[in-house]
């Protein structure tokens, strides 16, 4: 342990960890990391101070400052204060105006604005503000019209606080980069490797090439190289581009733009492999059985030229036999050998059974102007497939070869899923009488029994989505514990080096555990890889809560002119204050309140996710398809409402009977007993007595 090192081996460990960390550090940080207590903690005291003497107290703090706690205030949640930065919609009125909230979650509840900031705005505009008592509104920046479809990724970008703008000397070293001479590399520029993705990607940091293995001991195997962009090569340790990458922690993909980890001369330019264009390349060269089964890789430095830019759409349609001009000179030499592999691979993933999951991707469509044309299901077909299952088998061989070096990195790592919410979806699915496999532990294996059950019904898609709600969230950490939902042992990323800083990490180290150039990374503590893969663990969620954000406006926005039309539905959740419904074409998310459940009082049912009618014992039940009428669709709010179509029953006209006829009924005091009439005669005689004396 720490303690037990000479005071020299302290200093070196609190210099590598400080020099490796991306963040101030503090004292408590550091003790903490390190394993310092007891008496150690003096001598950590003055290497603290003799470091701060030598220059290094600007990445040492004594703590975080935070804001005093306030032991008077009440317990519920505050808004905001005041004086923090709103994002507002600007309404214009007859005061001057005011800003309200852009989203319905938005605790802050808007200002008043006067006149003189009222003249600075025009009625619809996204505005970013201060609001204070003592100044009053202060605009910070005008986004946009609420009009512009576009605004909607901004507004997310700010309301997120998205990192989106690079410093002019990151631009510039970005723009100094150059492509790698080849040196020690090895030459694949005549290898005709290819880039498949999709029509709207905006970078191609993956290219591919698969040939028959000639080896007789490997009968009906394959050879394959997957080669990755360089990106390691230009982003170097601690450098601008470095600090700026970790600090994003990945890409973030909008319908309309992109807000990239690294400057676009790198992310669309160097580190594009673009066809025909020299290009600088980490690649794995892998030995595949018939069987898919990995028989040898071999990681290798080099420089490539992509042969061609392809679409999944046009592997596909070649797979299918209808080729084009571009896909036909390559199917026989290129696209044919890789569509064996990924056969291969196939058999290998059902052998070792993977989870199976089937979740509906939507796409936006846009006008020329920039306006959402329509919302369409994204279809996965095997060219998909085939590039995932070369992308997971590179990314097996970059987590062995890490391993067998005994290299600490970041593993991509996915848990088996928690027991109370498998106990939790038995029990639902019971509800559906699907048949649930009869064992304690489940793996990948018996959740695809489960998929495989409702093949086929209505209740198809929601059953997938609630198997996926179920699943442990995969993150990035240093300790392997496998990927519970591909079942596999060692995994890590290290395809997408463009968009992700975790496959960047990879890259350094297998760069440095293989002696492939000095560019790599010297292997970090493992208390410095925790806190890299907590961080971007964070900002891959925050990336995803992002996205989906402007998913549900570009929905808001497309269903808005729909107002009153029916949609089929089923219904994906289910509250103490209404049950929220998905609906199956276009993947658009709406709530209906309680109170508009019609024509009965419903009571929630927490334990069977329902609402039963009091008297109609009419059901509401997750997972259940309805037909719904849309009743508002708002993209400012970000909010969808909808109304359930009511089943309406014929009204009975027989005609009534003469004793129940209302002419017919006797009156109120005929009802009366005989006592009661004789108590209402004493008391009126009585009354008028009283009045007689007082006379």
């Amino acid at each position: 342990m720490v303690q037990d090192k000479p005071d020299t081996d302290l200093r070196e460990a609190v210099l590598k960890l400080i020099e490796s960390s991306h963040h101030l550090v503090t004292k408590k940080e550091i003790a903490k990391v390190l394993g310092v207590k007891g008496a150690r903690r003096r001598e950590l005291k003055h290497i603290l101070a003799n470091l701060k003497a030598d220059g290094y107290g600007a990445k040492i703090v004594k703590k975080v400052s935070r804001p005093e706690a306030n032991n008077s205030a009440p317990k519920k949640r505050l808004p905001r204060p005041h004086n923090e930065l709103h994002l507002g919609l600007f309404k214009a009125n007859r005061s001057g105006g005011e800003l309200v909230p852009c989203h319905r979650k938005d605790p802050f509840p808007g200002v008043a604005c006067n006149r003189e900031t009222a003249e600075k705005l025009n009625d619809g505009d996204v505005v970013l503000y201060h609001a204070s008592r003592a100044r009053g509104v202060e605009i910070e920046s005008v986004l946009g019209s609420i009009e512009n479809p576009k605004i909607f990724s901004l507004m997310a970008i700010h309301a997120h606080q998205l990192p989106f703008e690079f410093d002019q000397d990151t631009i510039d070293l970005a723009n100094n980069g150059k492509i790698p001479p080849l040196g020690n590399r090895t030459d694949f520029r005549d290898l005709p490797l290819v880039t498949i993705d999709g029509e709207d990607a905006r970078d191609f940091d993956d290219a591919v090439w698969a040939a028959p293995d000639a080896d007789p001991r490997n009968e009906g195997g394959w050879r394959v190289i997957v080669a990755i962009a360089d990106v390691a090569y230009y982003v170097r340790p601690s450098d601008i581009l470095d600090k700026e990458a970790y600090r994003r922690g990945n890409s973030v993909y909008f319908p309309d733009k992109v807000v990239p980890m690294l400057p676009e001369a790198l992310s669309n330019g160097l580190c594009s492999l673009k066809p025909n264009e020299d290009r600088g390349c980490l690649a794995v060269e892998m030995i595949i059985s018939s069987n898919g089964k990995m028989k040898s890789h071999r990681f290798k430095r080099g420089l490539m030229r992509s042969k061609a830019r392809l679409t999944y759409n046009q592997v596909q349609q070649a797979i299918d036999g209808d080729f084009d001009k571009t896909t036909k000179p390559l199917w026989e030499d290129v696209l044919k050998p890789l569509y064996g592999v990924y056969q291969s691979l196939l058999k290998a993933r059902k052998n070792r059974g993977t989870l199976d999951l089937n979740i509906p991707e939507h796409q936006v469509i846009f006008n020329e102007d920039g306006s959402v044309k329509s919302i369409a299901l994204r279809t996965h077909q095997e060219s998909h497939q085939l590039i995932e299952e070369l992308m997971i088998a590179a990314n097996v061989a970059a987590a062995k070869t890490l391993l067998v070096k005994n290299w600490p990195t970041l593993f991509r790592i996915h848990d088996s899923p928690d027991s109370v919410r498998v106990d939790n979806l038995k029990m639902f699915l019971k509800t559906f009488k699907i048949e649930i496999p009869k064992t304690k532990t489940f793996n990948p294996l018996h959740f695809n029994q489960i998929l495989k059950a409702t093949t086929g019904s209505p209740h198809m898609r929601f059953i997938h989505d609630l198997v996926l709600r179920s699943q442990s969230q995969a993150k990035y950490a240093p300790a392997n514990i496998g990927h519970f939902g591909l079942s596999l042992a060692h995994y890590c990323h290290f395809t997408s080096p463009i968009r992700r800083y975790a496959d960047l990490v990879v890259h350094r180290s297998l760069i440095a555990a293989l002696d492939l150039g000095d560019d790599g990374q010297d292997p970090l503590p493992l208390e410095v890889l925790e806190m890299i893969g907590d961080h971007i663990s964070s900002t891959e969620r925050l990336a995803s809560s992002a996205e989906r954000e402007v998913m549900d406006r570009f929905h808001a926005a497309y269903l808005e002119n729909q107002v009153g039309k029916d949609f089929d539905a089923t219904i994906v959740g289910v509250s103490t204050a209404g049950i929220f419904v998905g609906l199956s074409e276009t993947g658009a998310q709406g709530f209906i309140a309680k109170s508009h459940l019609p024509g009965d009082y419903f009571i929630f049912d927490d334990h069977h996710h329902r609402y039963i009618g009091s008297k109609t014992k009419k059901v509401y039940q997750l997972g259940q398809p309805i037909n719904v009428i849309l009743t508002s669709s708002d993209p400012v709010t970000c909010s969808i409402t909808f109304s359930l179509v009511e089943e309406r029953k014929p009204r009975n006209y027989t005609k009534k009977s003469p004793e129940h006829h209302e002419d017919n009924r006797p009156h109120r005091h005929h009802e009366k007993s005989e006592k009661e009439r004789a108590t209402h005669k004493k008391k009126e005689k009585s009354r008028k007595e009283k009045q007689t004396i007082k006379k």
